[in-house]
């Protein structure tokens, strides 16, 4: 029963992985691409320089999932033979998954408000998008350093026999 426990613990924190940045990025690429379609009804020739501003905050949805992805891999849900963890490494587990949770999370709602002004720098002065994004991919990097804490912290956990 204890091993279910642990089970259950670290599917949660799969679950968390994936779903916490998927919200930022959901509610991240709303706002600029709200901004995006008012530029486009006036300008549709904008759609290029406007399309990475609008995508960006998209990218911590794709972290979470690919956090979650490693934890499916170390419970040995892919074919191998299933890891049963204990309580304490499902705990383990789990808190592994909150640095790509949280970053995610806040860097996906953050990141939306810099591309979101960065559609409007666009709407004004169409050939200043890339200065735009990057500046975005500054608030990218924080979601990048979730997930690589994420992955090493997954990396560390020894199940016990």
């Amino acid at each position: 029963m204890e091993n279910n426990i642990g089970l259950a613990i670290a599917i949660a924190g799969a679950g968390i992985a994936a779903f916490v940045p998927g919200i930022g990025s959901i509610i991240g690429i709303t706002r600029p691409g709200q901004a995006a379609s008012g530029v486009l009804r006036e300008d549709p020739e904008k759609f290029g320089s406007l399309f990475l501003l609008v995508v960006l905050p998209g990218t911590q949805g794709f972290y979470g999932f690919i956090a979650a992805f490693l934890v499916i891999i170390k419970l040995g849900f892919l074919g191998q033979a299933a890891n049963s963890p204990a309580v304490t490494e499902g705990v383990q587990i789990f808190l592994a998954c909150l640095p790509i949770a949280v970053t995610g999370l806040v860097s996906a709602l953050y990141q939306s408000k810099v591309c979101t002004a960065g559609v409007h720098l666009v709407a004004k002065q169409g050939e200043q998008g890339m200065k735009s994004v990057i500046f975005a991919a500054m608030v990218e990097t924080y979601a990048v350093l979730g997930l690589l804490t994420t992955f090493f912290l997954l990396n560390g956990i020894k199940f016990t026999p």
